[in-house]
């Protein structure tokens, strides 16, 4: 009964009252939601103003993924927020198909159509499909407040059943999440990965969303593998058909820039230089670091510890540099001393390789004062050390 009431909730949320209480509540504060609460079921049925009360949180939430403009005319699910593409790279995949010539997409496993619409908006004709019938309803209300309908075409369906060969390429994003959180075994995914990958040889072409952190030795040789990060934040891999076989990618937003493998061996250890280049997400898990060092000429601080040195700075989109000042072992109060002495009030702590807390040691420094530092607990080496420079 639970989705009966929740569809008959969501319905009720399409009508025009539904739609006048959604308006209303466009900007209101959470911290007041009680007295607002009341005040609109003095004119409104309690169930309707719970329903929209919960879809303005919703809202509110999803800025982050959608933008203001598209968040605030979408509908979601909670799972639809937590599990939705981000828009920015959504429409950074969706531009990928168009590259590849698609006019077509199976969209499995859709969610509340968050690709399907970056699809569309991509002038890419779309079969979204997703078995539980409240985030189909979703889904569908969304094409059509977005005025995409007549590209999205939304079926309630379990995809292991439906025919994908009208359609010239898949994408498949299996649930990742279980009743009790993140599900780490690929076979438990929903669908399982090995239906997923089964279904995208099937296609001419095809991209399935997996974990960023799925081990490189499962990825089969047929694929290209790529890592996407967004800001500077790690978002997805995906395994791509029908593109370039065996290439390992990581692309980052906003650009896209991307970076392809060389299959370099690992990078040489070297000691620190003037200057520290701390790579980019996508980069570390695509395990295209040496491709980075080899462009900066730089080398590794550890053998175990993704953090590039070298000599001289070289303009990467692919890693931040900084420019290091001292270089000390691991010792607090050596540490406290120095940052007293330079003044430094601002403290950045960044860490690899080490098990101290940040937080813990900021507390700890009490840093004070007009400048501004970076502190990296890492080995160098094999040995517990501490970086200390600014960004450059």
């Amino acid at each position: 009964m639970g989705r009966v009431t929740d569809l008959a909730a969501f319905s009720a949320l399409l009508t025009d009252e539904g739609q006048a209480l959604l308006a209303a509540l466009r900007d209101y504060t959470p911290s007041q939601e009680l007295a607002v609460a009341s005040r609109l079921r003095r004119d409104h049925p309690a169930d309707l103003v719970t329903a929209a009360l919960g879809q303005a949180r919703l809202r509110q939430r999803a800025v982050a993924k959608f933008g203001e403009r598209d968040a605030h005319r979408m509908y979601f699910t909670p799972n639809g927020v937590e599990q939705s593409t981000r828009a920015t790279v959504a429409a950074y995949r969706a531009a990928r198909f168009r590259e590849l010539g698609v006019r077509g997409v199976a969209d499995l496993c859709c969610g509340i159509g968050g690709d399907a619409i970056a699809l569309a908006r991509a002038g890419v004709r779309v079969l979204a499909v997703d078995r539980d019938p409240l985030t189909a309803e979703a889904a569908r209300a969304n094409a059509a407040a977005l005025g995409l309908a007549d590209l999205i075409e939304v079926r309630c369906a379990d995809v292991t059943e439906v025919d994908t060969s009208p359609y010239d390429a898949v994408f498949v994003d299996p649930a990742r999440r279980g009743g009790r959180g993140r599900v780490f075994d690929p076979e438990a995914y929903s669908p399982p990965l090995s239906w997923a990958m089964d279904a995208a040889r099937k296609a001419p072409h095809a991209a399935l969303k997996i974990a960023p952190g799925i081990p490189h030795e499962t990825v089969p040789p047929e694929a290209e593998a790529e890592w996407v990060s967004d800001g500077g934040d790690v978002k997805e891999a995906v395994l791509w058909f029908g593109t370039r076989p065996g290439a390992v990618t990581a692309t980052l937003l906003p650009g896209p820039r991307t970076l392809t493998g060389r299959g370099l061996p690992d990078p040489r250890v070297r000691p620190v230089g003037r200057f520290l280049y701390e790579p980019d997400g996508a980069v570390i898990r695509a395990h295209l670091v040496a491709e980075v060092a080899d462009d900066l000429a730089g080398g590794l601080v550890d053998e175990t510890i993704a953090y590039i040195t070298a000599d001289e700075l070289r303009p990467t989109p692919y890693a931040t540099a900084y420019e290091i000042t001292d270089q000390l072992p691991f010792n607090l109060k050596r540490l406290k001393a120095l940052l007293r002495e330079r003044e430094v009030g601002t403290l950045t702590v960044k860490k690899r390789g080490s098990a101290v807390e940040p937080e813990e040691l900021r507390r700890k420094l009490k840093p004070k004062g007009p400048n501004a530092a970076t502190v990296f607990l890492t080995r160098v080496a094999g040995a517990p050390t501490m970086l200390v420079g600014r960004p450059v």
